[in-house]
């Protein structure tokens, strides 16, 4: 009922392509348009760790997307034109490979029709309502309105406890996820939010 009998090739091209493996396009929700730039070689190893994975039989319901939605995503795969080396070996290159894969942009920028404002990029201020309330994402440009007051130390810290000077994040934030890399990541990912243009929002 699952990927059990996928080929590693039609999970990669889901993972980066957006193209299941019946050929039809995936709903964006499953971020591929950020996984299209990930090395072949994180890629092998993503596959590598979901067959590790314990099989569970789940029957889904079959997906229904309304219209014009179903015919609007059908634009959003594109195909990956030839190998990908590994991430880039000098620390930014790294960090800003690291940063799409994660999406921060998506989060930290106010979108207008699902596009980043741009000039605001990593800024902050998008809502994010729910039951905790209406807080908005944090800007993470190196501003003094954002984490240029940060050293590499604190944003360690933040990044694994979800705590920042005894505050803690908004709930949206999803350190549970981002609190498991390692530091070498981390620091990666610190120096390329350091070379980005300051915003004060």
């Amino acid at each position: 009922t699952g990927a059990g009998n996928w080929t590693d090739d039609q999970l990669a091209r889901a993972i980066r392509e957006g193209i299941g493996h019946d050929g039809r396009a995936l709903f964006p929700m499953m971020p591929y348009p950020r996984y299209r730039r990930m090395s072949d070689e994180d890629v092998a190893s993503l596959i590598v760790y979901l067959r590790s994975l314990r099989p569970v039989h789940n029957v889904l319901p079959g997906t229904e997307i309304l219209f014009p939605v179903k015919y609007l995503i059908r634009s959003v795969p594109e195909p990956v034109s030839g190998p990908i080396a590994a991430g880039a070996t000098d620390l930014v290159s790294y960090g800003a490979y690291l940063v799409n894969l994660a999406g921060c942009i998506d989060c930290h920028t106010v979108q207008i029709k699902g596009k980043p404002i741009a000039g605001m990029e990593f800024a902050g201020g998008a809502p994010f309502p729910g039951p905790w309330g209406s807080p908005a994402s944090a800007n993470i440009t190196p501003d003094a309105s954002g984490i240029g007051y940060y050293d590499e130390g604190l944003f360690l810290q933040v990044m694994h406890t979800g705590t920042v000077k005894a505050r803690k994040l908004n709930p949206i934030m999803p350190v549970m996820v981002y609190g498991n890399l390692n530091d070498d990541d981390l620091k990666a990912m610190f120096a390329f939010l350091r070379t980005i243009k300051s915003v004060k929002h």
